[in-house]
């Protein structure tokens, strides 16, 4: 198993619209995503910080995906650049 990436909220972002999860507001710095099925996730827009490793995995966790789902997505996402 590899480790997890440090990745920017706006990529986390993408993922989680990619995975089915829709913006539903913000507060402050603080985006809020649900989906559907009532599964929710919090991230943080921090100008200049990318999300560690330990809230990325808080997030996984929150969003039932698993961490071979975040990497196979970003290797997609890597090669579609």
């Amino acid at each position: 198993m590899s480790r997890l990436p440090t990745i920017s909220p706006n990529l986390m972002a993408k993922f989680l619209v990619a995975v089915g999860f829709k913006k539903s507001r913000q507060l402050g710095s603080h985006i809020f995503f649900r989906h559907a099925d009532g599964r929710t996730a919090t991230v943080p827009f921090y100008k200049g910080e990318d999300l560690g490793r330990g809230l990325v995995n808080k997030i996984l966790h929150d969003t039932d995906v698993t961490r071979d789902g975040l990497l196979d997505w970003l290797a997609k996402e890597k090669t579609s650049r």
